[in-house]
């Protein structure tokens, strides 16, 4: 029982407890859960049946366009074959006019229906008693009176089959005037069978010949002609006037055609043309190219299925009646306008514009040009109105195709900050990249200093940096000016030991002319001489004022070699990057600029190129000022070859047919513009070099003349890469004063080449080559010609050089002459003289004045100068091979036994002039 209530009492206990509306309310959340997922439920199949339908109605599309394309086809192929049929048709009945013209020719007079078709089976028609009508001989008594002849009975013909080509020929050659003139035989009068004497020429074949009805005997049968009487010739079948008929001949019955026997090889030859008459040897059949010349046959005339061509269809010429058209205005494109051209547009010869123009005072001829103004005084005279309208250059064109449109606006996604790394030399700002890189870039460095622009990627967590590193050498200031303005964010470095530098204000004011937000690092904070306080101080000389003092600068103390403050260098960094919302598209032709350029000498011309909007893809092509190419390979800053590069991304290109400029855009463009924009910048270029040479040659030649006697300076400099050749060049440009004019005739990016030495030989110039080396051949022609080629690692030593070149003009070369070499044996301490070497002449000659090396266990110890040179007590000038002699040396007394000394002269080699 106590089950039975046991439902009861718990029912009791959530009644009694207050625990029913709460219950209730759970049931209803569950009610209301299962009709949300029930009508989620029914709004999916309802999307699954709209979309069943969709399809559906689109595989009913597809059906019936692929029924109506099948249809299309179908009838095409019909009609093809209809107008193919049509044209055999017409082939048809142009050959029957020709026909029937020729039977015309061999007998225009009525002829029996029987006649025109011969019965099929010559044999039974010879048998019938009433043999077919034949036509009588015509002799001058017939001629002269004709009889009528009816029309005979006409007979159930068959088709004739074809006939003999000798037949065919036999006939067409009679004249066809004495045929029209043969009177008609009646019926009942019957031509015997030899009326006509038998000829040489005669057929023997069974078959009668069409339009001829005379019946042939049996050569056998004839009795042999008279010794004396020559034959007549083949095919003519025609008896002279007075000629009587064979007797012989007349008494003999006519035999039945059938009872001939043909001989293949009587008749005339046919290779040799023997029975054609002049019209058949003159219509000799023609081929295409033929009828095309002299019928103005068209390919479509010949039909190609039967191997023949169709009789040429004469094309009447059609005549278009020209109408004159007023020109009421017309519209030029570009300001120098071809007079050709103009006339097109003005609706008047070439000839009539010059001779308006000669009545204006210009001369020119029909393939000259003029300005608008006169174009537009010549139209004004004919009353039309000429429009300017310049066309879009392919410059224009190019700058319109990478400015964003609005559907590309939409598309808009965050990029990495471009940010770029500058300050005065030796401040640390490649040390500061190369903890954030966690690599040792410095060392790569010529004497530590950064000789061009290096490009790389940093993470910071999930989000990414891109960092450019400039030199700080006063030389650069071209190379910085191009960092600062393809950049986002400027990393300003001081070292707070040193505070703020010369290229450290260039630095902030290229910063300031870009509009890029600066953050100052004051690195160095390591060195207990460091004093942020007054580099803070001295940041608010320039404008930028730290925000601890109320400014807007964000000043980070950072230690390159410990580490601090990076990461809260990089977190400030990120969070200017994030104010500024820097976005691209990474959908779209990239387009970005030129870092660095170099020639490389197994991969060639290679570029460092920051993209700076859209995705430069491996196979795109590309063009950069007046180069263009094809992306070959692209490598990031860690050496790995990638596909792609996005937005903000600094990767080294190969694949440009030549080294480009740094600092120039680059673009990636379809093929036909590229093309068109290379031509124009090509064209614009040469107009200018036209230009500048022109105003040279005109305006400073007196200036040239005075200057006689300037010395000039020819320079050729070659460079690792196109930056460092930039800043070289700008360098020694500097350096030019009133006596001495520096003139820079060659310059590029790689190795000092056999063009280059000879450019050097035949213009006396001098070759810088910076951080490159010339190639053996080159370096062997220089030697041979005595081409002065100086290399340099480090761009102070350049300078230095170049200065003191200019002072000397050419300062010379030095050339050590070897002389001989001691070896000490003996040291004397000599009061007031200090150490003396007591020596042995080894080899050679030790000479007084000349220079000094001391070797000790084979290593150089030091170099000096002979201060004294004695034999015994005597003061000599030299001392030969073999001798011994007492030796003092300039400035070093640290001399001991056994150190080898080593005598030798060094001449100078003054530079070629």
């Amino acid at each position: 029982m106590a089950n039975k209530y046991e439902n009861a009492e718990n029912i009791g206990k959530l009644i009694s407890g207050g625990k029913l509306s709460e219950l209730g309310k759970k049931v209803g959340a569950s009610e209301k859960r299962v009709s949300e997922i029930l009508k989620k439920l029914s709004d999916m199949e309802s999307a699954i049946q709209a979309k069943k339908k969709e399809e559906e109605r689109l595989a009913r599309e597809q059906a019936e366009q692929a029924e109506r394309e099948q249809a299309e086809k179908a009838a095409a192929e019909q009609k093809a074959a209809e107008v193919k049929a049509e044209a055999k048709a017409e082939v048809k009945e142009e050959a029957k006019p020709v026909q029937s013209k020729k039977k015309e020719q061999v007998a225009p007079a009525p002829q029996p229906v029987a006649a025109e078709k011969p019965a099929e089976k010559a044999p039974e028609a010879v048998a019938t008693p009433s043999p077919a009508p034949e036509k009588p001989a015509q002799t001058e008594k017939e001629q002269a009176a004709p009889a009528p002849q009816p029309a005979a009975p006409e007979k159930p013909a068959e088709k004739a089959p074809e006939k003999p080509a000798a037949a065919t020929k036999q006939q067409e050659a009679r004249p066809s005037a004495s045929q029209a003139d043969r009177p008609r035989r009646q019926d009942n009068q019957q031509r015997p069978a030899n009326s006509r004497p038998a000829q040489g020429g005669i057929q023997t074949s069974g078959k009668q010949r069409q339009g001829d009805n005379r019946t042939f005997v049996n050569k056998d049968s004839r009795p042999p002609r008279p010794a004396g009487t020559a034959p007549r010739p083949a095919g003519q079948f025609g008896q002279r006037q007075g000629m009587a008929p064979r007797p012989a001949a007349a008494a003999r019955p006519a035999a039945p055609a059938a009872a001939a026997k043909p001989n293949k090889n009587f008749g005339p030859d046919k290779k040799k043309g023997g029975d054609r008459t002049y019209y058949e040897k003159e219509k000799k059949p023609l081929n295409k190219r033929s009828l095309q010349k002299q019928q103005g046959a068209s390919v479509e005339d010949f039909d190609d299925d039967r191997g023949v061509y169709r009789k040429a269809r004469t094309k009447k010429a059609v005549k278009q009646v020209v109408q004159a058209v007023k020109i009421d205005k017309a519209v030029v494109t570009t300001d120098n306008i071809p007079i050709k051209v103009l006339s097109e547009k003005l609706g008047v010869t070439a000839v009539e514009i010059t001779k308006r123009l000669f009545k204006d005072g210009i001369v020119t001829t029909v393939n000259g040009s003029i300005d608008y103004e006169t174009a537009f005084m010549i139209a004004a005279d004919l009353g039309i109105e000429l429009e300017y309208k310049p066309e879009k250059t392919a410059e224009e064109k190019l700058i319109e195709k990478q400015a964003d449109t609005v559907e590309e606006i939409e598309s808009l996604v965050p990029r990495a900050p471009v940010v770029t790394v500058m300050g005065h030399v030796d401040h640390g700002k490649t040390s500061l990249l190369d903890y954030i890189r966690k690599t040792k870039v410095t060392e790569g460095e010529a004497g530590g200093i950064t000789q061009h622009i290096g490009a790389y990627s940093v993470s910071v967590g999930d989000k990414k940096i891109t960092f450019l590193d400039t030199p700080g050498h006063e030389a650069f200031t071209a190379m910085r000016a191009r960092g600062a303005q393809v950049t986002d964010i400027v990393v300003l470095v001081v070292a707070a030991d040193d505070g703020i530098m010369p290229q450290t204000v260039e630095a902030i004011n290229h910063a300031k002319a870009a509009e890029v937000t600066i953050i100052v690092a004051v690195n160095k904070m390591d060195k207990p001489q460091a004093d942020i306080n007054k580099v803070m101080q001295d940041l608010t000389n320039y404008g930028l004022v730290p925000e601890e003092w109320g400014g807007d600068t964000i000043v980070c103390p950072v230690s390159a070699k410990t580490g601090e403050g990076i990461d809260n260098l990089l977190e400030n960094i990120l969070l200017v990057a994030e104010m500024k919302e820097l976005l691209a598209n990474p959908d779209r032709e990239a387009r970005g600029t030129i870092i660095e350029a170099k020639l490389d000498k197994g991969m060639g011309p290679m570029a460092s190129v920051l993209v700076q909007n859209g995705t430069l893809h491996t196979g795109d092509n590309i063009i950069s000022g007046m180069v263009t190419g094809r992306v070959r390979a692209m490598i990031d800053d860690k050496g790995r070859q990638v596909k792609s590069a996005g937005p903000s991304t600094a990767v080294s290109v190969l694949g440009f047919e030549e080294v480009p400029n740094a600092g120039d855009s680059i673009y990636a463009v379809s093929q036909e513009l590229m093309k068109q924009v290379i031509d124009e910048r090509k064209r614009k270029e040469s107009e200018a070099r036209v230009q500048q040479t022109s105003k040279i040659s005109l305006d400073e030649v007196f200036g040239k003349i005075a200057e006689g006697n300037m010395k000039t300076l020819n320079l050729i400099i070659k460079g690792d890469v196109q930056g460092s050749v930039e800043a070289v060049k700008q360098s020694v440009l500097k350096l030019s004063n009133d006596e001495v004019q520096v003139k820079v005739i060659h310059s590029g990016a790689g190795a000092v080449t056999e063009s280059d030495v000879m450019l050097a030989d035949s213009s006396n110039a001098i070759i810088l080559a910076f951080n490159v080396r010339p190639d053996a051949k080159a370096k062997a022609l220089a030697e041979r010609s005595k081409v002065d080629i100086r290399t340099y690692r480090i761009i102070y030593d350049l300078l230095d050089d170049m200065e003191a070149a200019l002072k000397g003009m050419l300062s010379p070369k030095y050339h050590e002459v070897y002389l001989g070499k001691c070896e000490v044996r003996q040291v004397f301490r000599i009061t007031g003289v200090g150490n003396v070497a007591g020596c042995y002449v080894l080899e050679g000659k030790i000479v007084r004045g000349g220079k000094l090396r001391i070797y000790r266990d084979d290593v150089l110890v030091v170099e000096g100068n002979v201060q004294q040179l004695k034999r015994f007590k005597d003061d000599v000038k030299e001392v030969a091979r073999g001798f011994e002699c007492g030796c003092s040396i300039e400035g070093f007394n640290d001399i001991k036994v056994g150190d080898i000394i080593e005598c030798y002269m060094v001449e100078q080699i003054p530079a070629k002039q």
